[in-house]
């Protein structure tokens, strides 16, 4: 018997030794087009050099993230399934829906953040606002007339859009799609006249003009778009938080294996080129250890209950 628990020991060893011997799956919780699309590509791409294996992106789209998510929690924990972890997936499904089937905190293996990313509120040149002065004004003469789009009912462009209407006093229809590409395009139609959204999707079309941006959630301005204040300048500071995209992987992925995904996102982070095309997305890269990783999302779980709590929020 110890003979047989010693062979196996040696091989799952080697095993581990070896890691990556075959392509990886990586999930993003959203349709293709949207940020986390854009993000979870470019740290493939350069993770993909680092590791010598293929990333395969499979897009798993539907209900605010919760499917792909649920799917990287339950995906067999060798390190050839992983996923874009977002606020919408481990920290705003979690607080709003009632029915989720995961945990953000105990299903997952942290492996780091990725990039952060300003948010942003744009409207459909139709609509007869300049600023968001004059968008408050707008909306209030016309309560519940606008309809606004997310990525999905319990989405980080939820919990912003409702953030909003309670900061700003107004009433909004609130229109949930599968993921921010199929909103955006809604947006870009006119058929939804306001969009939350990460900032990465939108920021071609705001600098095209097919979109109007009235206010980024942020820190600071993105330099970008310099004209366009953050939403504390408006002076709505409830909404301001900027969003983020990490990747992870089913829990109880071996540290061996975790330590080498870490070590391949962090090198692609410091790639010039890799900088350069986070940074045209309006984006920062990050690459924080695991341990910091799972504390920034156990705080943002503690702070949006606080809010969505204190702020009477509903999500329907």
């Amino acid at each position: 018997m110890r003979q047989l628990l010693a062979l196996l020991a040696l091989c799952c060893s080697q095993a581990l030794a070896q890691y990556p011997s075959k392509p990886i799956t990586l999930i993003v919780p959203f349709p293709p087009g949207g940020s986390t699309d854009i993000i979870g590509r470019i740290a493939a791409e350069g993770m993909q050099r680092e590791l010598g294996q293929p990333f395969v992106v499979d897009n798993r789209g539907g209900a605010g993230g919760a499917i792909g998510a649920k799917a990287i929690a339950d995906a067999t924990p060798d390190g050839y399934t992983l996923g874009i972890a977002t606020i919408s997936t481990h920290v705003v499904n979690p607080v709003v829906q009632k029915d989720l089937r995961y945990d953000p905190l105990k299903d997952f293996t942290y492996v780091s953040q990725i990039a952060v990313v300003p948010n942003s509120m744009s409207v459909h040149p139709s609509v007869p606002a300049k600023n968001m002065a004059e968008f408050v004004e707008y909306a209030r003469k016309n309560p519940g007339k606008l309809n606004y789009g997310t990525p999905g009912v319990g989405s980080l462009g939820h919990l912003i859009g409702e953030t909003f209407k309670y900061s700003a006093r107004v009433n909004l229809t609130h229109v949930p799609y599968r993921g921010a590409g199929p909103a955006l395009n809604d947006a870009l139609g006119g058929q939804v006249q306001v969009l939350f959204d990460n900032l990465p999707s939108s920021l071609p079309h705001i600098q095209s003009g097919k979109l109007r941006a009235l206010a980024v959630a942020n820190d600071k301005r993105v330099a970008s778009i310099p004209d366009v204040p953050t939403f504390a300048e408006t002076g709505l500071p409830l909404v301001n938080d900027p969003s983020w995209f990490g990747l992870v992987g089913p829990a109880k992925v071996p540290d061996e294996v975790t330590k080498k995904l870490y070590s391949a996102l962090v090198a692609t982070l410091k790639h010039p080129e890799v900088q350069k095309r986070i940074a045209d997305n309006a984006s920062l890269p990050v690459g924080n250890s695991p341990e910091e990783f799972r504390k920034i999302v156990a705080t943002a779980l503690d702070n949006t209950r606080k809010v969505v709590r204190e702020a009477n929020l509903k999500f329907e």
